[in-house]
């Protein structure tokens, strides 16, 4: 059977360029020019008589035929993985990229332990993971560097999609021989007095403490910011050298907790908890292995870590 008996052509070539949102990407994957890419696109597009991406300068995106096409693009590929696993008895090899991007803890304290999970279980799929702060992550989904990314700071854009995967929570932590180490409670204006250590901003963490002092009635500015680092483990490191108070998630500091060595000081009226997201464009589709992380997330939830 032909294109012409009614096959639709070149679907791989499509899916493949709907999910990197590149012309230019896709030709590099498939080994093909990216004239070629777009002259199966153009024969696809006349076989259907519909537009089915945006062109764009930078990237393209799917129009809503380019959508219900790609959905019936991955049914089709599913039926082929079936069809192996049924006449062979193995399921064919997952291969390709996860590009994935987190923010400190998550990067930090969740992702090691995610992978080490998912990657035995794709042994052929390469996995591409950054960390930075939760603003930096978001504009790395926004501008299709990343498929997925980690965050512990939620945006209202409409076409980021975010599902909670953990909960954390930030705690103003004080070093051994501190004034404020053996208070049961300090207040805002006992923190004042002291130097204060914060991530940068842009940092979840930092949105976080910033939200719960204006619950509070209180603001940033009345407190003594010392420092500003952009590493969760540098904080905790200069906090431990007598550098001053600061505000961490519990998951940076829980060991330093246990042993006695930093103490976790809660804050009349200031209480910060926080979601832990995984966010995606909704405007653009996800590639295979994005997919399959995200069912690995569903299916694995991540331990919740005692206050």
């Amino acid at each position: 059977m032909t294109a012409a008996d009614g096959q639709l052509p070149h679907l791989m070539t499509f899916a493949t360029a709907a999910e990197l949102g590149s012309f230019t990407g896709a030709a590099k994957v498939l080994g093909l020019t990216q004239a070629a890419v777009s002259q199966r696109i153009q024969v696809l597009e006349r076989k259907l008589k519909k537009s089915l991406f945006d062109r764009r300068c930078g990237g393209v995106s799917l129009t809503d035929a380019g959508r219900t096409l790609y959905a019936f693009a991955q049914q089709i590929d599913n039926l082929h993985r079936e069809a192996q696993l049924a006449i062979t008895g193995q399921a064919p090899a997952i291969v390709g990229e996860l590009n994935i991007a987190a923010s400190s803890v998550p990067g930090e304290h969740f992702l090691p332990t995610l992978l080490s999970g998912f990657g035995p279980k794709f042994p052929q799929l390469h996995v591409r993971a950054t960390v930075s702060d939760s603003l930096a992550v978001t504009h790395q989904v926004e501008r299709g560097e990343v498929s997925l990314g980690l965050v512990g700071r939620k945006d209202e854009k409409p076409h980021l999609e975010f599902r909670c995967i953990a909960r954390d929570r930030m705690v103003v932590v004080a070093p051994r021989g501190h004034a404020v180490f053996r208070k049961k409670q300090a207040t805002v204006d006992q923190l004042a007095g002291y130097p204060l250590i914060l991530r940068e901003v842009g940092s979840g963490l930092r949105h976080c403490f910033e939200k719960s002092l204006e619950r509070a009635g209180r603001s940033l500015s009345e407190l003594r910011v010392s420092l500003e680092l952009g590493s969760n483990e540098a904080i905790r490191e200069a906090v431990l050298r007598g550098a001053g108070l600061a505000v961490l998630s519990l998951y940076s500091v829980h060991k330093e907790l246990e042993s006695g060595r930093l103490r976790a000081v809660p804050v009349k009226g200031v209480r910060c908890d926080r979601d832990i997201y995984v966010v995606q464009d909704r405007r653009r589709v996800l590639p295979l292995p994005a997919r399959l992380f995200l069912d690995y997330l569903e299916s694995n939830p991540l331990p919740a870590l005692a206050p």
